[in-house]
């Protein structure tokens, strides 16, 4: 058997999980594909994946030679495409996940531009709020935000904007139940508590180390449903302005004790996989949306929203 397309296989199953989906990839049989493992296998001396019924995953032995064979293999790619015209065009399946609120509102956009820029690569998006493995899932490109930063050193993440979170409600809610003035006031109010980020992981504590008891009877794992409780006017949430960004300029989303509670940054990134050459899908994907984001306001800024807070105050 060939070695180096055994090794592609293997590649490909560690990368989608599947002996079908490697061998979708490779034009063969599942059949074959699974030869081909076992040939390299064989080779080595070593166990690379743990077959169950349900799926495959790669041993310890298995991971730590996909890691090194990824990175072979992509530079056999780069000096493959060196001496074609495909080292400079992009071109081929190109997968991105995106956070669902920044993709419905900015993404999406940018993304069709990109098709219609570049007609020889196929562009895949899930939008979603969970973060995906890109290696295991097969992403090649993920949109991703945290206020905490990214922990991840086998990933690259090039920043594309900055959005803020904010304590926020609608105008009804605070009309019927009264604006909160001080932390301690959030106790009397309705949170709607996103599941992915607890209260506790940002509310200061007082001096005695203790935290304001909020509470609320919601709980939801999107953040696009927590926008529309918020402006159903039921209670109060902690949303970035990537998603409430266009409710904030228009009032009907209004920031509350932007004092007491600061509005935090919350870069927005993207991200993939750490190789010494990149693809020219993805170098061109990500090139293009860092022009596309680069100094513009796609939403309010910080003093936008403090000044907001202000009118609805006084």
């Amino acid at each position: 058997m060939d070695t180096l397309v055994s090794m592609k296989v293997f590649r490909y199953v560690v990368e989608v999980g599947s002996f079908v989906g490697a061998a979708e990839r490779m034009e063969m049989s599942a059949a074959m594909a699974s030869k081909h493992v076992m040939h390299l296998e064989q080779q080595l001396g070593a166990r690379l994946l743990n077959r169950t019924t349900r799926r495959v995953a790669p041993t310890e032995a298995g991971r730590e030679y996909y890691e090194r064979l990824a990175q072979v293999l992509a530079e056999l790619d780069e000096a493959e495409q060196a001496v074609s015209a495909a080292s400079i065009v992009p071109q081929g399946r190109l997968r991105v996940s995106s956070l669902s609120a920044f993709g419905l509102r900015y993404l999406m956009a940018a993304v069709a531009d990109y098709a219609a820029k570049h007609p020889q690569v196929t562009t895949e998006v899930e939008l979603s709020d969970r973060v995906v493995e890109l290696i295991e899932e097969g992403f090649d490109v993920a949109i991703r935000a945290s206020p905490f930063g990214l922990k991840s050193s086998s990933l690259i993440a090039r920043q594309l904007a900055t959005a803020h979170i904010v304590l926020c409600a609608s105008p009804e809610y605070l009309s019927r139940h009264g604006t909160p003035r001080t932390i301690d006031d959030l106790a009397k109010h309705n949170f709607i508590q996103y599941r992915n980020m607890p209260a506790v992981d940002w509310l200061p504590s007082g001096p005695d180390g203790s935290r304001v008891p909020i509470a609320g009877n919601l709980v939801v794992a999107h953040l696009e449903a927590q926008r529309v409780v918020v402006l159903s006017g039921v209670g109060i949430a902690r949303l970035g302005t990537e998603v409430i960004g266009d409710d904030l300029a228009q009032g009907r989303i209004v920031p509350i004790l932007v004092d007491a509670l600061p509005p935090r940054e919350l870069p927005i990134h993207a991200v993939y996989a750490s190789r010494r050459h990149v693809s020219a899908k993805v170098r061109s994907f990500v090139d293009f949306l860092a022009e596309r984001f680069a100094g513009k306001p796609l939403w309010p800024s910080l003093e936008e929203i403090r000044a907001a807070a202000a009118r609805f105050s006084s």
